[in-house]
This record gives C-alpha cells, sequence and structure tokens, in this order.
C-alpha cells in the first residue's frame, strides 16, 4: 500500500511533469503517454504470470522493474524550466542543446528567453491551492481536468478491472479466468503502446471524443447482453453460446479507452496548468481521484446487488457517451503547441493581462536592485 501511494502521488506525478517540460512540442505527446507503457506492463505480468506463481514469487520478479528506474534516475538531467526556476541559466541552456540538439544558436537562444520569461511570471504568482481554486485564469483547466477525471473513473475502467473475475463469474461467460486476465491485460498492454503513437499524430480532442463514444458503445453491448440476461430473464442454456458477446464488448472498452481516455487523462493537466500551480494541481487531482476510484469500488458491490449488471454497465455506457460531449465542448486540441501557447489558447486575455501586472510588479523589484530585468512581452 506504500509503494502504491508513493507511485500514484510521487513518481507518476513527477514523471508526468518531467517529461512535458523537456519535450518538444512535436513529440510530447508521445512522451508522456508512453509513460503509461511500464504501468500497463506491469499489470499484464501480473494477471499472466500470477495464477501460476505464489505471491511471493511474483513480487520478486516485479522488483526488477523498480531498481532498474532507480538506477536510470541518477543519469537524467533536470528540466530546463527548473533549472531556470533556480537560477541555473547556463544549466538550463546546457540541456536544452542536448535534449532539441539545436544547430542554430539562434534557435536556441530563442526558446530558452520564452523559457526565461515563462518561468519568471509564473514564479512570481503563488502557487498554492488557494491561487489554483480563486485564479479565474486556471478555471478552465481545472474545469477540463476535472471533467475528464470523473467520466473516466465513472465508465468502470478501474471497477472492471479489479471486478473482472466476480463479472464474468455472474455474467455466465464460458471462459476461464486466467485465460480473461491474460486477454485483458494483453490488450490493454498493445493498446497502450499504440496510444503513444496516436497521440500526437491524431490529436488529443479527436482521440478523447472516440474513445469516450467508443467505450460508451462496447459498454453498451455488454449492457445489452446483460439486458438479456436479467431483464428478459431468458434462460442460461439458450444465452450461453452468446455469452462472449459480454466479454468482447469489455474487451473492446478497454482497447478504446486505453487508446484514449484512460493515457490522455495523465498527459492534459502537465500540459493545460501553467509552471506555478502546475504541481498543486496534479497533486490534487491524483487525491481526488484516489480518493473516488476507493468510493466507486467499495459502491460497486451495492451497486450491482441493487440495480445488476445491466444497471452498472448501462451508467458506464451512459457516462462514456457523456464524456464524448464534454470533450467535443470543452477540451481544446493542444497537438503541436508549446506550452506557452496552450496558455494563450486557455486563458485568453487574462494570459496578457497577467504578463502587463508581473511586468509592472517586476520592474518595482528591479528598482531596488532584488532581479533581473526581463520584460514580458503579450502574445
Amino acid at each position: 500500500m506504500i509503494f502504491r501511494i508513493i507511485y500514484l502521488f510521487v513518481h507518476f506525478q513527477i514523471s508526468t511533469i518531467y517529461l512535458a517540460e523537456i519535450s518538444d512540442k512535436e513529440i510530447r505527446g508521445a512522451l508522456s503517454v508512453s509513460s503509461r507503457f511500464m504501468f500497463n506492463l506491469g499489470n499484464f505480468l501480473v494477471m499472466a504470470v500470477g495464477p501460476f506463481v505464489s505471491f511471493y514469487t511474483l513480487n520478486y520478479m516485479l522488483l526488477a522493474l523498480p531498481i532498474m528506474y532507480f538506477i536510470a534516475c541518477w543519469f537524467i538531467p533536470e528540466t530546463p524550466y527548473y533549472s531556470l526556476k533556480e537560477g541555473k541559466v547556463d544549466q538550463a541552456r546546457k540541456v536544452l542543446m542536448k535534449l532539441r540538439n539545436y544547430s542554430d544558436e539562434k534557435e536556441l537562444e530563442d526558446e530558452l528567453t520564452l523559457m526565461r520569461q515563462d518561468v519568471k511570471k509564473e514564479t512570481l504568482r503563488s502557487g498554492s491551492l488557494k491561487e489554483l481554486l480563486t485564479g479565474k485564469q486556471y478555471r478552465r483547466a481545472l474545469v477540463i481536468c476535472a471533467g475528464i477525471k470523473i467520466t473516466q473513473m465513472l465508465t468502470g475502467s478501474i471497477v472492471i478491472q479489479h471486478y473482472l473475475g466476480l463479472i464474468m463469474k455472474d455474467s455466465k461467460i464460458q471462459m476461464d479466468l486466467p485465460t480473461a486476465f491474460i486477454i485483458f491485460g494483453a490488450v490493454r498492454f498493445i493498446s497502450g503502446v499504440m496510444s503513444s503513437l496516436l497521440a500526437d499524430r491524431v490529436g488529443r480532442r479527436p482521440l478523447l471524443i472516440y474513445s469516450y463514444v467508443g467505450t460508451g458503445l462496447s459498454l453498451g453491448l455488454a449492457g445489452a447482453y446483460f439486458f438479456c440476461l436479467e431483464v428478459l430473464l431468458v434462460s442460461e442454456e439458450k444465452l450461453a453460446p452468446y455469452g462472449i458477446i459480454a466479454f468482447v464488448g469489455i474487451i473492446l472498452s478497454v482497447i478504446l479507452s486505453t487508446l484514449g481516455f484512460n493515457s490522455l487523462i495523465y498527459l492534459l493537466p502537465a500540459e493545460l496548468f501553467p509552471l506555478n500551480v502546475k504541481s498543486v494541481a496534479m497533486t490534487s487531482l491524483n487525491i481526488f481521484g484516489g480518493f473516488s476510484n476507493f468510493g466507486i469500488i467499495k459502491l460497486y458491490q451495492q451497486g450491482r446487488d441493487w440495480l445488476g449488471l445491466f444497471g452498472v454497465f448501462t451508467i458506464f455506457a451512459s457516462v462514456g457517451l457523456a464524456g464524448g460531449v464534454f470533450s467535443y465542448f470543452f477540451v481544446p486540441e493542444t497537438k503541436g503547441k508549446s506550452l506557452r501557447e496552450i496558455l494563450v489558447l486557455l486563458q485568453g486575455s487574462a494570459y496578457d493581462e497577467a504578463a502587463e501586472n508581473l511586468n509592472k510588479a517586476t520592474r518595482e523589484v528591479d528598482v531596488n536592485g532584488e532581479s533581473e530585468a526581463t520584460e514580458l512581452k503579450p502574445v
């Protein structure tokens, strides 16, 4: 449990921010989404190997992965944004040159100048939870990320993962559980690899819309089977040849959700929130998601008893379709845009107003000789 908490609230948050800050805008989506690769691989290994080995053997096998991560982390550089925040301009320049492999020094200095302006502007702002909740320039990003988080949880992804065995048993599907777990883990792992290829080719917004709608329809297909089983009371003997329909619906929902919103949900906050509130925003979203997932998992069995599998899957399917509508109307396309361009897109005139106000504050500080003057230019 301790390591699970560390993973969710420390490693996963920091790795997402790190990849977003070091990546070029053309490949930021692919790199950030690829961080889910090892998560899906670990789940696949547990589902594929777990039923056939002891608990201790499985844990010793998985121990090799974090050890390799720990060793590799000693060789990765700090992000240019963090170096600039700490006042290490030369170090930021060296890291940026290494990451971008610039042949033209002017291009390097131009990007570094923009980064310095952004870092200076954002570090002059408060990074508190109060700033996040009360600042009007963050509201759109907060609504988008919270909406995606809520719809992602209520499509039942985490519930299906935890209760797949019971769902298979209750639905009378004629398939042994180890085989079902292996298929489930394998398709999610493969879909996770594919999602990193699609994020920068298709774009975030289309992936969200299509994955939500596709997941809703797939869960509706499974719900149709449960409707026949629980509402129409069709006998198990007659439904036995069609039991695979429910499993196919579940697997399709896993594929589509992993290709889209289940992967992008970790990328979008790193793109949409500015530097000063990014950490507190992502931490708050992770805490909210952790408690909500815990509650949803605990409430599933009661929902199953009250509504049956048909009722539960109907809710999941409806939320999936609602997520598609939400993404269509509220989520902007961030593909191919720098983090600065995304902030301008979200905040509009508020971004320029903030730049002007902070320029005034900066000039006042410069008069006292406490900081280096760097004019922030409205975009």
